[in-house]
């Protein structure tokens, strides 16, 4: 086994006060996000989509978040690939956003549902041709019956077809609802800064609490 306990960094940012923290878990993402927008190297737009199966058994994969609100989180993919089957059987899921430089991450739990078929629509309109073929083709997750090499074959015939390129019945978005976020930032010693935000069945206010490191 090889030992890479040693594989560590220290942080030293600002403390976060609970008193003066966002009140509003969404507004307290926004300010973050735009941040991450600011100072990351990678897309800051990029999550970590968990799901669970039937058998209560998870996967996560990374996506991409392509449009949030003050209520939802959406991302669009192929509804029968893995995830989409797995939201199918279980529409409980996970985001978590990790930006190395911004030293934070933030955790979202909720339930995931299908955008309405005009939001897909329009969304794959405007995608690059190059994705909407590939969209199309794909069967995202499942075992390929035939080779690279004709798989690249169908999409460019496709791609350089001059027909219209439109949305699959099997591709489009998804909403997740939230029902908790925790925003944790690093911080020296390892007393790291986490909040958690919670809220009763009904409610439309947001419980906060300060968690420990």
């Amino acid at each position: 086994m090889k030992d890479i306990g040693h594989l560590t960094r220290e942080y030293n940012l600002n403390r976060i006060d609970i008193t003066k923290i966002e009140q509003d878990p969404f507004a307290l993402f926004d300010n973050w996000f735009k941040e991450a927008l600011a100072i990351e190297d990678i897309e800051a737009n990029s999550m970590i989509l968990s799901t669970v199966n039937y058998n209560n058994k998870p996967s996560s994969r990374v996506v991409l978040l392509k449009e949030y609100s003050n209520c939802r989180f959406k991302f669009y993919t192929n509804y029968l690939s893995k995830k989409g089957k797995h939201i199918e059987d279980n529409a409980y899921v996970a985001l978590l956003f990790y930006w190395p430089k911004s030293v934070r991450q933030i955790r979202i739990e909720g339930y995931a549902q299908k955008t309405s078929i005009t939001e897909s629509n329009n969304y794959f309109s405007q995608r690059p041709r190059e994705s909407m073929a590939s969209a199309i083709i794909s069967k995202q997750s499942q075992k390929m019956e035939i080779s690279m090499n004709s798989l690249m074959t169908e999409y460019n015939n496709l791609l350089n077809s001059n027909k219209p390129l439109n949305r699959p019945k099997h591709w489009g978005g998804y909403d997740v609802i939230p029902e908790y976020f925790e925003f944790w930032q690093g911080n020296k010693g390892r007393l790291h800064d986490r909040f958690q935000f919670t809220k009763e069945d009904n409610s439309t206010l947001w419980q906060i609490d300060q968690l420990y490191p």
